[in-house]
């Protein structure tokens, strides 16, 4: 079982609205479960809107059920998938279709330190650092997506339309959900929001923080160069190190 180890950093936003100051932050957690013989982490970055909900849901239709190790490795890619899926429909009941495709959040589930189930929506993302090399795990599981721009000769407007790999026209892509095998190359693992991508790469975050052996010192480094950087977006990173 590898140990794992986690640090957190969120940057609180300051928005001036109807003439007053408001404050907003994205919800981070970094939750330890023991499960039937099993050690399950639930680490994750979300958005305002979204805050624990994601949590609440894999607390009660995972975690709680007191499930054995094959049966949790089985179930924790289908609930988490569920979980998401649940997040967007409950996001578009209110709606507010544009801030559903705002909503952002990154989660993973690490299993006895040997699996991780990784999930993404909107642009914030899951990195894995493997041997040095950045590899953004959900991105190989969306749909291949095709843009189209296409102009109305009537009005004059300009519309673009998706399509995903099999010529489907697709409003939002479902969120990604990927499974990912810790080995000894695995290093850590980087959760973080939209601030931080805005303004680097993968491989460019991975480098920033791979000397830095502390994940709390490695995630302050890492939104301090956002902010560094100027970015507009909410800045939270959580890093998970495997020792």
């Amino acid at each position: 079982m590898t140990p794992v180890s986690h640090g957190i950093q969120v940057v609180e936003d300051q928005y001036f609205f109807g003439g007053s100051e408001e404050s907003v932050q994205d919800f981070a957690v970094a939750q330890r479960e023991q499960i039937k013989g099993s050690e399950v982490w639930l680490f994750g970055v979300f958005d305002a809107q979204i805050g624990d909900k994601i949590t609440k849901y894999l607390q009660i239709n995972l975690f709680d059920k007191e499930l054995k190790e094959s049966q949790l490795k089985r179930r924790s890619t289908e609930t988490m998938k569920k979980a998401y899926l649940w997040i967007r429909a409950k996001l578009r009941e209110g709606k507010e279709a544009k801030k559903t495709q705002m909503a952002g959040c990154a989660s993973v589930i690490v299993i006895n330190g040997e699996k991780i189930v990784a999930a993404n929506m909107g642009d914030y993302r899951v990195v894995v650092c493997k041997d040095g090399v950045a590899d953004q795990i959900c991105e190989r599981h969306h749909p291949r997506i095709k843009r189209r721009w296409s102009i109305n000769v009537f009005s004059g407007t300009l519309h673009m339309r998706i399509r995903t790999a099999g010529n489907k026209v697709s409003k939002h892509a479902e969120p990604a959900v990927a499974v990912e095998k810790i080995d000894s190359d695995t290093e850590f693992v980087i959760l973080a929001s939209n601030g931080i991508w805005q303004v680097m790469k993968n491989q460019e975050a991975v480098n920033l923080i791979r000397h830095i052996h502390d994940p709390k010192e490695a995630a302050e480094c890492l939104a301090k160069e956002a902010l560094t950087r100027m970015s507009k977006g909410h800045i939270s990173c959580l890093i998970m190190r495997f020792d």
